[in-house]
């Protein structure tokens, strides 16, 4: 079948301006939408700009919105998005960040945002002879969250960047909730004060559009709400306790 690739197309050195170039390219429909992207690059456009690495929905480079909606490229069939000869995909760049060119976004203010919640474990105690003992239920608490694979999806999808462009966003939200759920991290206090701020995980405003962008079914919304209620708790219990020495 035949597709028409409608691609949004920015290169900040000589365009002033985004516009939208279109492609028809020769398809299966159980192929991936990154096997027409890179028939395109090899065979019509070689100034055409996309990320990609893995092909494998692992490493999540090569996350756009596809159709309206964020997802990966490499997890997209044809089929999926396009159910007629000659059907039109409207591809363009994720949202919220900058874009470098064409389907390439400028990550940086992202994985900035990442670093700030110190997403890896934190724990002073003496190491024990062995591993951190953990139960399988205890694991099971934020099980889903150690799938994230950074692509950002979820941040372009969510609409509180657009209003508020310090938001700590879902990503860095949720592999916070990733660590502070860990039964042998001992870092809640040290990523509070990014957490329990109004750009923190009090902006989200449960929207529910990163869960529905996750390419790896996190439960982003609910591990935010989660995230929520362990401040609130921590507030309760520093509250209780000053009361006490009163």
């Amino acid at each position: 079948m035949k597709i028409v690739l409608k691609i949004e197309r920015f290169n900040p050195e000589i365009d002033k301006e985004h516009s939208f170039q279109e492609y028809v390219v020769e398809v299966a429909p159980t192929d991936r939408l990154l096997d027409a992207l890179i028939q395109i690059k090899q065979f019509q456009d070689g100034t055409l700009g996309f990320r990609k690495s893995c092909a494998h929905g692992v490493c999540g480079s090569d996350a756009m919105r596809i159709n309206g909606k964020d997802g990966l490229a490499c997890k997209t069939l044809i089929q999926d998005v396009a159910d007629t000869d000659g059907a039109e995909i409207e591809i363009r760049p994720l949202q919220n960040l900058p874009v470098q060119r064409d389907l390439i976004v400028d990550q940086k203010s992202f994985f900035s945002r990442y670093r700030s919640v110190q997403p890896f474990l934190i724990n002073t105690e003496p190491v024990p002879e062995k591993e951190r003992h953990q139960s399988p239920e205890e694991r099971k608490k934020f099980d889903d969250a150690t799938n994230c694979i950074l692509c950002a999806s979820c941040f372009s999808a969510c609409p509180i960047p657009e209003k508020n462009k310090k938001f700590l966003g879902p990503a860095a939200l949720v592999q916070s909730f990733r660590f502070i759920a860990d039964s042998r991290d001992k870092g809640f206090k040290n990523r509070l004060p990014e957490l329990d701020t109004p750009d923190g995980a009090w902006a989200c405003q449960n929207h529910f559009k990163c869960t529905q962008a996750c390419p790896r079914y996190i439960k982003i919304t609910k591990r935010i709400n989660q995230t929520k209620k362990m401040i609130r708790d921590h507030r309760d219990a520093r509250e209780e306790s000053v009361n006490d020495g009163a």
